[in-house]
């Protein structure tokens, strides 16, 4: 191990705000290595990555993509995750996996929030990172000035590892701090080492010293060489980027234009001499120190010809073709193993530690699972969280006959991405599904229609009103009905009363004298519940109402459960019209993340939907970011995160939670049981 480079085949992730490059540094690296003979670029359509239909149709990563390379005898999967938030939580499984990620960044002060997302994700995670400023060629600044501009998005220093070489305003090389020497850019081939140009050398020493500042803050050792004016050997230089980097303490920067190859080839070293190896890796996840066996599951893709693929690094042992493997959900049998680069799958015969690559048809195991063989016990490493989704849609096949269809397809389309959400609500009738963002879905609905062969249609879901009364009133229900041999008769008052808001339902019985036979009581209560449930004179279901049984009369021959369930559902459908039904509407406590310069605007758009403002405070943690409470009816929640994104550079997000039901009135409360009340459910 020299300069503390490690052996074996590394992960790497390569992750960053949306459209800052992160697909044209994968294809500018594959071109680099070999695996590609020609540089694609992303506005013409034809990279390895986003090859599919809908990362083509929006032109932006909507998953995660692969490639396996190889470069100076080691190698390397790179996978690109998606830059929009709305699909950032492919990232998850990914990162839990690699060995290190690179950052990709550019010089948009826009997206520094977004940054900032990304990096504390990373940061949660202990995951090591290198943060590549790409599109160097179009920054007319100082790269220092740019640092400052970024160093607030990262907890930990930003240590600038490169400077640029200029020519009459274009950049045609960088200065490599670490090394002390020049690289000279050249088009489609490696760049040309030469000595630092005279004129460029105060420049860099100043550089140089403010990077070995930063380092020095974690070396006591090279602290004590700066203040005494002692050179630090190189070594220990190399040895404190490597171990500060991989311990997380700082967060090296290099720079470059992807889209040009520029800055690749020396940022592939700097991958190569620096990036952990799988052990550490597996000593950052939990994994046993001398586990035998044990393989990370961190996307799961359904093709149309291989069927189900598993995309897993292996993190000790070997998998070989044909072997069992097992998690949360059961045992399956591998079928088939296949290096990938991009839509390219290649079958292989065994794959060992460290290695990325596709398992074929594992049933049961799912993205986020950690499998082991049977008979091996071992925890789950990296279980996926819960994400709470922030819309939502209603959809329904165009055409009937594909409702089957439809099922299967959404089933594998969840299994490739568990942040999705399928409810059926059996209120409404409705197949909901929810996601992370207009996007999100609407690139799921494509998905469905393009891959799938099955149309449907979306709407916004129905929201879940309900009704209660003002008023106390006391109702007889008769029934009584004679049709030749025993006929029906059941008849009881019944007493019906408001209660206080959140105590639902409740029924009691204060007969004396046996004037109704106690058998009968659960008919009554039977009959009373089944009408709440099934909506009341606004034609929703009811809550927060007491009914008591208090009277009524039996036949000895013709009283029947029947009966006395028919006759307490007509004391209830005229007792509850006379008791002034009121409309009630769900409302949820929302708390709003957001940077604060967006604080204001986030304000008003929460009040502008009926939100009350409960109260608003910075975010724990997060330097420049605040959180504000507010309670927002359901009804004003469906497209809420279209215009906290368009307000945050589209970073802004919320949690939510049912928190009470709250009296609608006047022309809202006409509107909605016009459109979804009694008189609709009777047409």
């Amino acid at each position: 191990m020299a300069n503390g480079r490690q052996g074996g085949p590394r992960c790497i992730a390569l992750v960053g705000p949306f459209a800052s490059g992160k697909t044209s540094l994968l294809e500018a690296i594959l071109a680099r290595t070999g695996a590609i003979t020609r540089q694609g670029r992303v506005t013409d359509g034809n990279t390895v990555g986003d090859s599919s239909a809908e990362a083509r149709a929006h032109a932006m990563s909507v998953e995660a993509n692969i490639a396996e390379v190889a470069f100076m005898d080691d190698r390397y999967t790179f996978i690109d995750c998606p830059g929009s938030i709305e699909f950032q939580h492919q990232s998850g499984p990914v990162l839990a996996g690699c060995d290190l990620a690179i950052v990709v960044a550019e010089a948009d002060e826009k997206k520094i929030p977004a940054l900032q997302v990304i990096l504390r994700d990373l940061e949660a995670r202990d995951v090591p990172r290198m943060l590549f400023i790409n599109k160097l060629d179009k920054v007319d600044g100082s790269v220092r000035d740019l640092l400052e501009l970024l160093q607030p998005a990262s907890s930990v220093p930003l240590v600038l590892r490169q400077i640029p070489l200029r020519k009459g305003g274009v950049v045609t090389g960088v200065i490599d701090l670490a090394q002390e020497r020049a690289h000279i850019y050249r088009e489609g081939q490696d760049s040309e080492i030469v000595a630092i140009p005279d004129g460029e050398m105060d420049r860099e020493h100043e550089a140089r010293f403010a990077m070995l500042e930063k380092l020095a803050d974690f070396d006591d050792t090279l602290m004590e060489q700066l203040l005494e004016d002692i050179e630090p050997e190189k070594s220990l230089v190399f040895a404190d980027l490597v171990r500060e980097m991989r311990d997380g303490l700082i967060c090296p920067v290099f720079i470059g234009a992807a889209e040009h190859g520029n800055g690749v080839l020396r940022l592939l070293k700097a991958i190569r001499h620096e990036a952990p190896s799988i052990v550490e890796t597996n000593r950052r996840l939990g994994l046993t120190q001398g586990a035998p066996f044990a393989v990370q599951v961190m996307r799961t893709v359904h093709t149309s010809h291989g069927g189900k693929l598993s995309i897993a690094r292996v993190l000790a042992g070997e998998v070989k073709d044909g072997m069992s493997l097992v998690g949360p959900a059961g045992e399956s049998k591998v079928s088939g193993l296949s290096r990938i680069v991009g839509g390219d799958v290649q079958k292989r015969d065994a794959a060992g530690a460290g290695e990325t690559v596709a398992l074929g048809k594992l049933d049961l195991a799912a993205t986020g699972d950690t499998l082991y063989p049977p008979g091996q016990s071992g925890e789950q490493l990296a279980p996926l969280p819960l994400l709470q989704p922030v819309m939502a849609f209603a959809i329904e096949p165009r055409e009937r006959k594909d409702d089957v269809r439809m099922s299967s397809a959404l089933a594998k389309i969840l299994e490739e991405d568990p942040s999705l959400r399928l409810t059926q609500v059996q209120e409404t009738g409705e197949t909901v599904l929810e996601g992370n963002g207009e996007m999100h879905l609407r690139v799921t609905l494509e998905r469905l229609t393009g891959k799938y062969g099955v149309a449907v249609t979306s709407t916004t879901p129905r929201v879940a009103y309900r009704e209660t009364i003002r008023k106390s009133v006391t109702k007889r229900g008769r029934h009584k009905k004679q049709s030749g041999g025993h006929g029906q008769f059941g008849d009881v008052v019944l007493q019906i009363e408001p209660r206080p808001r959140g105590t639902g339902i409740a029924f009691n019985e204060t007969i004396t004298g046996g004037v109704v036979p106690r058998q009968y009581f659960s008919s009554v209560e039977s009959g009373v519940r089944e009408y709440l449930e099934s909506g009341g004179p606004l034609g929703f279901p009811v809550v927060d109402v007491a009914v008591t049984l208090t009277d009524g009369s039996y036949h000895t021959v013709d009283s029947s459960d029947m009966a006395f369930k028919q006759a307490a559902r007509l004391g209830m459908v005229e007792g509850m019209a006379e008791a002034s039904p009121i409309l009630l509407e769900p409302v949820m406590d929302v708390t709003v993340y957001c940077p604060t310069e967006a604080n204001a605007k986030i304000n008003a758009i929460l009040s502008a939907r009926r939100g009350q403002i409960v109260g608003s405070d910075t975010r724990e943690g997060w330097p420049g970011w605040d959180e504000v409470r507010a309670q927002i009816p359901a009804s004003a929640m469906q497209d809420l995160i279209i215009e906290l994104r368009s307000a945050t550079a589209g970073v802004g997000s919320f949690v939510q939670r049912f928190d009470h039901f709250a009296e609608l009135g006047g022309r809202l409360a006409d509107d909605v049981t016009r459109q979804f009340g009694r008189h609709q459910a009777a047409a």
